[in-house]
């Protein structure tokens, strides 16, 4: 991610609101990013502080890399639509900076995510759910941790119900990187897969993507 910048010591912003500003969490970014990768780190706490529009139009608009951390999805588009976040990240994308993240931080990217947000949301049972992103890469509905938790029958009812979108499943492990209308997967170990799905005449099909080669995304 960090070399996707082209610069030596980056200034890298952490969002970590989908994990409600976890203190452990900032600071494991500090020391990953920071102390290891080099960059100038900050983090944006947007559940435990409070910042006005223009301070958070200012952070956002001076970094190279934006990194959103992992948690609750629905909660995170919610408070960053609540406080115009979103207006400034694309924004900020839209002017070449780096935006990437993990589970929740990969979802929002997309026009919708397969979601576990009902599970920090209550005890006992509880249901993936589709959620909306910012829709940077629109009608693709993305599914991390593809393999984990019995995620595939979820996945494939959820694209049943949603017949018109393709489906992009990736497993731990594993990324994609969309860069100029055309999408790549990358991975920290070979086993980790990544996947297009779509529903034709009735049937899910699911199609792995190869480590490395590009697929245009105006196709998905």
């Amino acid at each position: 991610i960090v070399e996707q910048t082209g610069k030596e010591n980056p200034r890298a912003l952490f969002i970590p609101t989908a994990s409600e500003d976890s203190e452990g969490y900032i600071e494991a970014f500090h020391e990953t990013y920071g102390d290891r990768l080099g960059c100038e780190t900050e983090a944006l706490k947007l559940t435990k502080k409070k910042h006005t529009e223009e301070e958070i139009e200012e952070k956002i608009s001076s970094f190279d890399l934006i990194y959103v951390g992992g948690g609750n999805t629905r909660e995170m588009i919610e408070i960053w639509k609540e406080k115009e976040v979103d207006k400034y990240l694309k924004k900020a994308y839209e002017n070449g900076c780096v935006v990437s993240g993990l589970s929740a931080g990969a979802i929002c990217w997309f026009e919708y995510g397969h979601s576990d947000s009902e599970s920090y949301e209550q005890d006992g049972e509880w249901n993936f759910i589709q959620v909306e992103g910012l829709n940077f890469v629109e009608n693709v509905l993305f599914c991390p941790h593809y393999h984990q938790e019995n995620r595939e029958a979820s996945f494939e009812k959820m694209m049943r119900d949603n017949p018109d979108l393709t489906g992009l499943a990736i497993d731990n492990n594993a990324a994609v990187k969309v860069e100029e209308g055309e999408l790549k997967v990358l991975k920290s170990r070979d086993d980790a897969k990544a996947y297009i799905s779509e529903i034709v005449e009735g049937d899910f099909k699911l199609r792995e993507l190869s480590e490395g080669e590009k697929y245009p995304t105006k196709e998905l």
